[in-house]
């Protein structure tokens, strides 16, 4: 606390009048009225301890309530605010350019982790200890499951209530700082995922300060946050602002949007195109690459076209439809939304998952203008393979979603053989798309992904608990057998196991580092889905994908299968010696797959 004047200024202009309750032992203080509904209170830090602890009293309602734009809070999300000072910390990384020296996300390797569970502490400063295990994998981007104050310990993130905050479980807003500098100092980018479509259950108080909701648009969490209404202006830039502030204060360099197609804007420039073109100003004023990643359910272009050319500007969007056609191959998994991805769809050409398969590598989306049995219409645009740079779509064989949403939270490791794990990571590290890891699954992790809170408040933990069963009872599970979502043990049970890694582990660690180095060799410029060439034997079970002069083959049939080459093959990598070459012979054991360049 360095005695200087501090200014904390709030939001809230339908209040009659504001106070500021300051210190452990509070004192509350009038705050002056601004223009355009701001209030501001002024004053020196050292007067009230070792750290400046503040809430608001809107129009004299008790109990004081934290601030929208609180940077830290250590009493929990439903205490007093910490004043931090983000410009105390003596960053090492003036030397940093960006992801891949200044290249950009784009082609590069991205990998998904939660820092509660990366370790067993569950914090920041722990997860910084593995970053030389990232780097050794070959990863470009690292990024984290939302680090936004939340109600408990534990969590996945997704219900964040103080969205300028970092959780104090996790050590903190200068936790975050450090984890950022000690990452930029081993060539790693930092990608944060952030939730701007709702604020979680518990510890929400954003409308007892003004309108950042609205009734004019609904989304599965309620009344959508107000971005085209009365009032709206103030609420884009808070979101534009908490944006931009992790980027300037704390060194971040991508941000994971939260499924966008929830933020719900009429405006004449939507929300995302706005804030496209607020980082893109950013970036230049920074001289290095400040990215945006969408999680969109939309299966459109548009997100990642430029505003100038009419799109929402941002840099790379997910593509659930490369991990559903994946999945439904290795695991033959056809329920839900797997059911359109076995082939023979209403609608569809494809008759076979295997053709499905080669329609998503080949033209991006399943669903690109075709209809989805699980949406019960048409979905989605077709893409123009020709031109297109197909790096802008995120592949993966398993997200935190896709894991955590089953009701025992199965990886893939746990739902195959290593051998058809081995074939999948292949198709995706090799693929067109910009891949992503989830945390673990580079040496096959046994522990599973579960879903978890630990709700203080008693009844929501009881909804919770209750609302998890009731889902899965529909598909046939019985209650006791679904994971108590606020246990501590269902937390603990999804700790990534790190002892694995050099032991049952070692083979799939080794598989994944090789594909990488492959990739890094052979595929470092925009890609094109006209250019991927995917051959398919329904009856034989056989794959064969061409792209960036590498083909990956692979025996996904039950019998040993032979395969004969046009001339001599260059063998790059053999899966568990399964793979025998006698000239231009090949003959795959099954499960088993060879890369040939």
């Amino acid at each position: 606390m360095t005695g200087e004047p501090v200014r904390i200024a709030v939001w809230a202009p339908r209040a009659g009048a504001m106070e500021i309750a300051l210190g452990e032992t509070p004192q509350t203080e009038p705050m002056q009225a601004g223009a355009g509904g701001w209030w501001s209170w002024e004053g020196d830090p050292a007067a009230y301890g070792e750290h400046l602890d503040y809430a608001f009293i809107v129009d004299g309602a008790q109990p004081p309530l934290p601030d929208p734009r609180s940077a830290w809070q250590p009493h929990g999300v439903h205490g007093s605010s910490r004043h931090f000072d983000t410009t105390v910390f003596e960053w090492t990384d003036d030397d940093w350019r960006g992801t891949r020296s200044g290249a950009g996300v784009l082609g590069g390797v991205v990998y998904e982790l939660h820092i509660g569970t990366f370790t067993p502490e569950g914090t920041l400063d722990a997860a910084v200890e593995h970053l030389d295990h990232l780097v050794e994998l070959g990863v470009d981007l690292v990024q984290l499951l939302p680090v936004a104050a939340f109600p408990g310990r534990w969590g996945w993130g997704y219900d964040g209530v103080a969205l300028y905050a970092v959780h104090d479980g996790y050590g903190g807003p200068a936790a975050l700082q450090r984890f950022v500098d000690a990452a930029h100092g081993k060539g790693l980018g930092v990608c944060l995922d952030v939730v701007y479509n709702h604020l979680g259950p518990s510890g929400n108080y954003l409308s007892r300060f003004g309108p950042y909701f609205t009734d004019r648009h609904h989304t599965p969490w309620g009344e959508a946050v107000n971005l085209d209404g009365p009032d709206s202006r103030t609420v884009r830039d808070f979101v534009i602002g908490n944006a931009t502030r992790w980027m300037r204060e704390f060194h971040i360099d991508a941000l994971r949007l939260d499924a966008v197609h929830e933020l719900r804007d009429d405006s004449d420039m939507h929300l995302l195109a706005e804030l496209s073109d607020a980082v893109g100003r950013l970036a230049a004023e920074l001289g290095r690459p400040l990215e945006l990643i969408a999680e969109s359910d939309l299966n459109d272009t548009v997100m990642v076209t430029s505003t100038a050319l009419g799109g929402l500007g941002m840099t790379a969007q997910w593509d659930d439809d490369v991990h559903h056609a994946l999945h439904t191959v290795l695991t033959g998994e056809i329920h839900g939304y797997y059911g359109d991805f076995g082939g023979g769809a209403q609608g569809h050409e494809e008759q076979d998952d295997l053709a499905v398969l080669a329609k998503v590598f080949t033209r991006g989306f399943l669903h690109d203008g075709t209809f989805s049995t699980f949406r019960g219409g048409p979905w989605g645009k077709p893409v123009a393979t020709e031109s297109f740079d197909a790096r802008r779509l995120l592949g993966y064989l398993q997200t935190h979603d896709q894991v955590g949403n089953r009701a025992l939270g199965e990886r893939i490791t746990a739902l195959l053989p290593p051998g058809r794990q081995h074939i999948g990571a292949a198709l995706y590290l090799l693929g067109p798309f910009t891949p992503m890891i989830f945390a673990g699954e580079e040496w096959a992790t046994s522990s599973p992904w579960l879903f978890f809170t630990s709700f203080e408040d008693a009844d929501l933990a009881e909804a919770v608990r209750l609302g998890r069963r009731e889902e899965f009872a529909g598909h046939g599970w019985a209650a006791e057998t679904i994971p108590d979502p606020q246990a501590v043990s269902t937390r603990d049970e999804s700790v990534l196991r790190w002892g694995e890694l050099h032991g049952t582990g070692s083979s799939m660690f080794q598989w994944y580092r090789d594909l990488i180095a492959l990739r890094r060799k052979h595929i470092d410029a925009p890609t094109h889905l006209a250019d991927v060439v995917i051959e398919a034997d329904e009856t034989a079970r056989l794959v064969r994908m061409q792209h960036a002069g590498l083909s990956v083959i692979a025996n996904l049939g039950e019998e040993e299968a032979s395969f004969e080459m046009a001339e001599d093959p260059g063998v790059e990598l053999l899966s568990n010696g399964a793979v025998t070459v006698e000239g231009r012979q090949l003959t795959l054991a099954p499960d088993a797959v060879v890369i040939l360049g």
